[in-house]
């Protein structure tokens, strides 16, 4: 993993955390999918939910790491990595708390799911990233179940037989909308 990476994740060191977007993304595109797997140790954590901190690194670092993904167009060789951290925030609260504020892995959700469907033209990337996305459909977050169903449609558009798997838990978050 590239030293300042390192440095941000290990030590969860905020005051370090810009600095990684002085660097070129093809300098940290080899790191990303170690520190993809960094983060999801980090936002799994016991007391993640109530440090602001190690929010605020994770928020950064993600950020960084899709920014990278697509400028480099490295999708597919950090999709594994990235689909995992984003399953890993089902197993946390994704509802919204209070005034429509986003809980921390719903935040980690929202940014991930965009950099990955994005590439819903990408049927290695979608094969991969299908099965989770569905599983968001249902989990009370308006938002992302919103977003989600967007992404959805354009997935159907260009490669429909990826949800056919899918289709009674998307029939079901379309009546349960309704």
């Amino acid at each position: 993993m590239h030293q300042l990476f390192r440095l941000v994740l290990g030590q969860k060191n905020l005051s370090r955390a810009g600095d990684l977007f002085s660097l070129d993304d093809s300098e940290i595109e080899d790191s990303l999918t170690e520190a993809l797997e960094q983060i999801k140790i980090i936002s799994s954590s016991s007391d993640y939910q109530t440090n602001s901190n190690d929010q605020a690194v994770v928020e950064i670092c993600v950020t960084r790491i899709t920014t990278a993904i697509r400028e480099t167009e490295s999708i597919e060789r950090h999709a594994k990595a990235l689909v995992g951290l984003w399953d890993s925030c089902l197993e946390h609260n994704l509802r919204p708390s209070g005034k429509d504020e986003d809980t921390p892995h719903a935040k980690i959700a929202s940014d991930i799911m965009s950099c990955i469907l994005q590439n819903y033209n990408r049927p290695p990337v979608m094969a991969l990233a299908i099965p989770i996305a569905v599983k968001f459909l249902h989990r009370g977050n308006k938002e992302l179940c919103r977003n989600m169903s967007n992404y959805l449609s354009l997935v159907a558009i260009t490669k429909a037989d990826l949800l056919a798997d899918h289709t009674e838990v998307i029939v079901k978050s379309i009546l349960q909308v309704w």
